[in-house]
């Protein structure tokens, strides 16, 4: 059986330390080749295991209610190391992002596979043959789109590499960022072509989710080249650290506009494909919190499923019982339009109820919202009582804001988005809970703001998307008047702008339903990231409920003290980063430009430069970021 290896950020580390025997050892999870693949079973099997790629919910505390703890969406009473100078430095290789453990395993599952298939040595279908080849290649793509969201310049790598020390060294050359985009892209082509429409068991990829990653994959890198461009974080301009390496690079279309509407054109007609055939389901809520059928909704292409005695998890019984250790911000709840359509400062119907307690703060409001958040405060009842009309006072629910950690909230803000109401679902680690991981919604947006990117207007798939998602959300499917009635100086959203510029209603609209539709589902960061919204992250104090106006009476007063909650005299909206005075964050928010990208480990680059002058690696370090001894960004280095 020929040796397996790691591509350079995984090879070089053993060989550094003369632990020659690493390379020596079968892949752990293969039997030999010349008994293995030699079924289709086996192919299944293998990609299997690929599978816990996907994003869904712990078996202890955790999961993806939590994800959007590292946006602007969500807080925890840990402040984000992302958003401020100071304690993010360069990574030790096991924490990195830089690994390349699945690329090489499936890099040697094609070569064996796809040779084993020509010579006819496979047993079983050829259409779920090519189905297994085609998750492979998903699976790829699916891991290569983790390192350019969060490194950007990769090596591109297509087959096991020989053992050679210089072979792999020359393998490690990083490659620009736009053309990983495109091998990411030609990569879903192929698992398009190859997977079955509808997948060929419950649980399984099928062809429309390769088409809606490569939908998510092309607006991703469309609106960075866009968005990024005269920047060091885009390839071809005179700042990018791989100039040196590339001083003739040029981009495929021509140009760095050319460019990103190629991808903007491969980004919507990849989602025309799956918003045509899928509906949106009419129940938002109920995708989140079944335990069964869920893969008989149109609308969710993949899930993650989870069974009794065999895979479960935490989500109700955090979410149900506590703050789950974190909570939806004030800016993100103010985001929801009124059911007539309007943003709450632009309300004439007197719709908007206030925020003195989450209850008012919830009424006639979008249904992404109302069903997503934990209805607190208290409720004034009239009732007549013997011959008179008297008022009850009713407490729902009272945030765990006097808790600090996983069982308390940092903004009073609860998720309920996960939660179940299905017996047994809230014992610790008996949730069984589908968790989606691909939905239409997802087309339909990508579309929406793809198409409008690319042509700067809307046509009639626009239009019929729009409607849908605002008419399942329960707000007047009139967007214009949406669009009309928009003030970007009122809202309070870092989407409004894009490098420090602000963008047109319409588009900020656009970019509003899509922070709408993912409540708790970790897409924020990298919408941020790529729209480079984050540039506008200055001094950005994260709020709260609106607790020391109204909402502090129902309290005990020992149990929101100042070790707990923000006091009165900072205003009256919770402030989670104002706990400690010592924090780097206790003044807000303010995102430094380097942490648009992950830095390498320093080891890589050191190795690669045959331990001399750094400036010799085939590694270059990402903007901003130290290449020869671990720490902190450069801060004062213009990157813009």
């Amino acid at each position: 059986m020929n040796r397996l290896k790691y591509i350079i950020a995984l090879i070089l580390i053993p060989l550094a330390y003369g632990c020659e025997d690493f390379l020596e050892r079968e892949p752990m999870d293969f039997g030999s080749d010349e008994v293995y693949f030699n079924d289709v079973g086996d192919l299944a099997m293998f990609n299997n295991s690929f599978y816990r790629l996907f994003p869904g919910m712990s078996s202890w505390h955790g999961g993806v209610y939590v994800v959007d703890n590292n946006s602007d969406n969500q807080a925890s009473h840990t402040p984000n190391e992302n958003f401020y100078p100071g304690d993010k430095q360069t990574p030790l290789l096991r924490n990195s992002e830089w690994k390349f453990d699945v690329i090489r395993d499936i890099n040697y599952f094609l070569g064996k596979v796809e040779e084993k298939k020509d010579a006819g040595q496979i047993a079983g279908s050829e259409i779920l043959i090519d189905h297994y080849i085609g998750e492979a290649y998903f699976f790829r793509a699916y891991d290569y789109f983790r390192l350019l969201s969060n490194i950007g310049d990769v090596p591109v790598i297509q087959e096991t590499l020989p053992d050679d020390f210089e072979a792999l060294v020359k393998a490690s050359k990083r490659t620009p960022r736009n053309e990983v985009a495109r091998f990411i892209l030609s990569d879903l082509d192929k698992a398009a072509s190859l997977m079955l429409t509808d997948a060929p068991e419950t649980g399984r990829l099928s062809k429309d989710a390769a088409l809606l990653m490569k939908g998510r994959v092309a607006l991703f890198e469309a609106t960075w080249l866009k968005y990024h461009q005269g920047t060091a974080m885009v390839p071809g301009d005179e700042k990018w650290p791989g100039k040196d390496v590339y001083p003739d690079f040029e981009y495929v279309a021509g140009s760095v506009e050319a460019e990103y509407n190629w991808f903007f054109e491969q980004a919507y007609e990849a989602a025309q494909e799956v918003a045509q055939s899928r509906p949106l389901y009419s129940n938002y809520p109920e995708m989140f919190n079944r335990i069964t059928g869920i893969e008989d909704i149109p609308e969710v292409i993949l899930a993650r499923y989870y069974d009794e005695g065999v895979s479960s998890h935490s989500a109700t019984h955090y979410l149900s019982r506590t703050g789950a250790g974190t909570g939806l911000t004030r800016s993100f709840v103010e985001t929801f339009l009124l059911t007539n359509g309007m943003p709450i400062y632009a309300d004439s119907e007197e719709l908007y109820k206030g925020d003195e307690m989450v209850h008012y703060a919830l009424q006639n409001r979008d249904e992404r919202l109302v069903s997503s958040v934990k209805d607190a405060g208290f409720i004034v009842e009239e009732k007549m009582f013997e011959g008179e009309l008297v008022k009850d006072t009713i407490v729902n629910y009272l945030p765990t804001i006097y808790i600090v950690g996983n069982q308390g909230t940092a903004t009073g803000y609860e998720i309920k988005k996960w939660m179940s109401n299905e017996e047994g679902q809230d014992e610790a680690g008996a949730g069984t809970t589908d968790v989606p991981v691909f939905r239409a919604a997802e087309a339909y947006l990508i579309y929406l703001e793809a198409y409008y990117e690319r042509h700067g207007t809307l046509d009639g798939n626009c239009d019929l998307y729009w409607r849908a998602l605002r008419e399942r959300a329960g707000i007047d499917t009139d967007y214009q008047t949406t669009i009309s009635g928009t003030d970007l100086t009122m809202e309070h959203d870092l989407a409004t702008k894009s490098a420090g510029q602000y963008v047109d209603p319409t588009l900020y609209n656009i970019r509003r339903e899509r922070r709408c539709e993912f409540v708790a589902e970790g897409m924020r960061y990298d919408d941020l990231k790529r729209w480079r919204a984050l540039d506008h992250m200055v001094n950005c104090n994260i709020e709260g409920i609106n607790l020391w106006e109204t909402f502090y009476q129902y309290y005990d007063s020992r149990d929101i003290g100042p070790n707990v909650v923000s006091q009165s005299g900072m205003g009256d909206y919770v402030q989670p980063l104002k706990l400690n005075p010592s924090s780097e964050a206790y003044n807000g928010y303010t995102f430094p430009v380097a942490h648009y990208l992950e830095p390498i480990p320093v080891s890589e680059i050191i190795m690669t430069s045959g331990g001399g002058d750094v400036s010799n690696s085939t590694i270059y370090q990402n903007p901003g970021w130290p290449s020869k001894i671990a720490g902190t960004a450069d801060y004062s280095v213009d990157l813009n």
